[in-house]
């Protein structure tokens, strides 16, 4: 492997030749999962929008499951910095932090084209916890239902648990409502005058 693939992410480090074909089959699945959904793209399907062969695909990824993995961790490395841009905002203070993160949520939640996260996604299409794509996403939860409720202790809430809890299902609403309605009447709309509600009980 030369220095320019060992320096590469991950998910475009090759098992094999071909790092510029790795990444179009990277970019090409990321997309189609998102918008199809993980089950109903196919290697077929992705190969030839992606303009390479399927022989290509597996040099790069070992199975389409492997592929699924990969994809899911850069979209869990997306999610933690659009957090991490909300915290860096407000310094030392987690209530701003958080009412920031719900606000970028709830605009990025608007686009005729968005279908939540593709995180939570893939948990729904995967009821197996031994799936590569179900362990990622299952990971990624749990981290951040624990981080969510660090946040709520950092706040002085009187329940952090109860209060980290609240902020999870909020997020996960978002997610999930936003492609059910129309963008001008989407429950997200409301999801910061919620988050702001909440603070205000468990943080009086």
């Amino acid at each position: 492997m030369t220095k320019t693939d060992a320096d590469a992410p991950l998910h475009l480090q090759p098992y094999g030749p071909g790092p510029r074909a790795a990444e179009k089959i990277f970019e090409t699945a990321r997309d189609l999962f998102y918008r199809e959904g993980i089950r109903a793209v196919g290697v077929d399907e992705i190969v030839s929008k992606a303009g390479v062969t399927k022989p290509s695909l597996y040099r790069s990824f070992k199975s389409k499951d492997d592929l699924v993995a990969a994809v899911l961790r850069e979209v869990e490395e997306g999610f933690w910095d659009r957090f991490k841009s909300a915290e860096d905002a407000f310094p030392d203070d987690p209530k701003a932090q958080m009412v920031a993160y719900f606000e970028g949520l709830a605009a990025r939640s608007g686009g005729a084209d968005y279908r939540g996260c593709a995180l939570s996604n893939a948990v729904v299409e995967y009821p197996d916890r031994g799936h590569a794509g179900r362990a990622v996403s299952q990971a990624h939860k749990q981290d951040l239902r624990d981080r969510l409720r660090a946040k709520a202790q950092a706040m002085g809430a009187s329940d952090p648990k109860a209060l980290g809890d609240a902020m999870m299902l909020l997020i996960e609403g978002v997610f999930t409502s936003s492609q059910m309605f129309d963008d001008d009447d989407k429950p997200a709309l409301a999801v910061v005058g919620a988050m702001k509600a909440l603070i205000a009980a468990y943080c009086p």
